[in-house]
């Protein structure tokens, strides 16, 4: 009688923690799918706020050349520039060099931080070169034009790379 008992006994505890395994392992389906659920929302934010801030970025970056170039402008779309538009040209260019250098990348960009510091040090490369093309009597901007088309186009691979489509800096500055 004492091993019926004991029989039983062991019957009843082993469906006892099979009754316990199932119940954990719906739970840990639930939390699993939960996770994964929270990691896609995650991503979906993630994504979202680096397109945004890649707006703001891009905004940053036009303000602070169009804050400076207006002399510059003047200058390049000017038939026959004056020699004080030259100076001005030469000094807004420079200015542009300042502007650019106190642009820092936001953290929601980490991921794309170095492509886009290579970019703003293309834009600012160019403007340093206008800068110095300006102080010689006959001034060739054209190799700082397609230094800035190179910074244009990697502002343009970062747009990509978050979702959005690229858009052409020189339209935002120039004019």
């Amino acid at each position: 009688m004492k091993k019926f008992w004991f029989l039983i006994s062991v019957f009843m505890l082993s469906i006892g923690l099979a009754a316990c395994s199932e119940e954990s392992e719906g739970t840990t389906k639930e939390q699993d799918t939960k996770a994964g659920e929270e990691a896609t929302e995650e991503g979906a934010d993630k994504e979202q706020n680096a397109k945004s801030a890649m707006m703001q970025f891009y905004m940053t970056v036009s303000k602070a050349i169009n804050e400076n170039d207006a002399d510059l402008n003047a200058y390049e779309a000017s038939e026959e520039p004056t020699a004080e538009m030259k100076s001005a040209a030469e000094a807004s260019a420079a200015a542009v060099v300042e502007g650019l250098n106190g642009v820092e990348v936001p953290e929601e960009l980490a991921d794309h931080k170095a492509d886009l510091e290579a970019a703003i040090k293309d834009l600012s490369d160019s403007y340093q070169a206008k800068a110095d093309e300006l102080k010689k009597d006959a001034p060739s901007l054209d190799a700082a034009n397609e230094t800035f088309t190179q910074g244009d186009e990697k502002f343009g691979k970062v747009f990509e790379a978050v979702g959005l489509n690229p858009s052409s800096l020189g339209t935002e500055v120039n004019g």
